[in-house]
């Protein structure tokens, strides 16, 4: 793989590009729904966990297919990060528009003007995708015919679009990060006369809730999905550690209600004295 990242294992151009819609890390600004029970400072460095965990599944699929991977980054002046924290073999490019479907498509297209013979766009809040969910759109995409392949998130979104041509009106009128993404997405496909094939769930990690639910998927080892085995998430996992350690999530969030307890009464006491 060369450092456009084009090339699959085999070192000709992979038939499939799948690209990470990712976002720098930085603090106050990334995975700000995880803030609380994240300080600022710790949610950067989940988003930074996630996307590594993610490069690592693609190129952990990329041993029984042929696929090429990037990140398709924003903001354009983050370009260094991608380069300091990621693999050199993952290819590189700016996807940055004020419209999240402008930044989807462009992606697309960007892959597919790459000689991949189709795209994938995937998102950054899903570190234990399983390998198999990734290998089975690329399969599906690898078949006759113009067609797509969706992967539906759990909140009504999705973490995972494959098409086979650059289809506009599938990020056209879609109220972005809302419940009614994946439906619209699908009605968009409908319109056009596009064949698709959905995938089984997964869920997107990007509040206290989910952030929990990941933390009890990796610590259990039991799969959101009883069918697939999840990824490992080896960088998540270490980063939840050293932030909660042996309590967890639930012993800081006991910790910061018993706080917001405290201060309740204090405040109390002071007015009444």
């Amino acid at each position: 793989m060369n450092a456009t990242g084009d090339e699959g294992a085999g070192g000709q151009v992979a038939q499939c590009g799948i690209a990470v819609m990712a976002k720098a890390s930085a603090a106050g600004r990334t995975k700000t729904r995880l803030v609380p029970p994240l300080t600022c400072a710790e949610a950067a460095a989940l988003n930074t966990a996630f996307l590594k965990d993610i490069a690592e599944n693609i190129l952990a699929a990329r041993k029984s297919a042929s696929i090429a991977g990037y990140m398709a980054y924003g903001p354009p002046e983050a370009a260094a990060f991608f380069r300091e924290n990621f693999p050199s073999g993952f290819g590189l490019f700016d996807a940055w528009f004020p419209n999240f479907g402008d930044c989807l498509y462009f992606a697309v297209c960007e892959l597919l003007r790459r000689s991949h013979r189709s795209a994938v766009v995937l998102n950054s809040d899903t570190p234990t995708l399983p390998t198999a969910l990734l290998l089975q759109a690329v399969n599906l995409l690898a078949q006759p015919g113009d067609h797509a392949v969706l992967g539906p998130a759990a909140d009504g979104g999705y973490y995972l679009l494959g098409l086979k041509r650059p289809h506009r009106r599938l990020f056209e009128s879609i109220s972005w990060s809302t419940s009614l993404v994946a439906q619209q997405t699908l009605e968009r496909a409908r319109e056009i006369g596009l064949a698709v094939h959905v995938l089984s769930p997964w869920y997107d990690v990007d509040d206290a809730r989910t952030l929990t639910q990941v933390e009890a998927e990796i610590a259990s080892g039991r799969s959101f999905d009883v069918a697939f085995q999840s990824y490992g998430a080896f960088h998540t996992a270490e980063l939840l550690r050293s932030v909660f350690g042996a309590q967890g999530l639930a012993g800081r969030l006991r910790a910061a209600a018993l706080h917001k307890d405290g201060e309740e009464s204090r405040l109390f006491s002071l007015k009444f004295r």
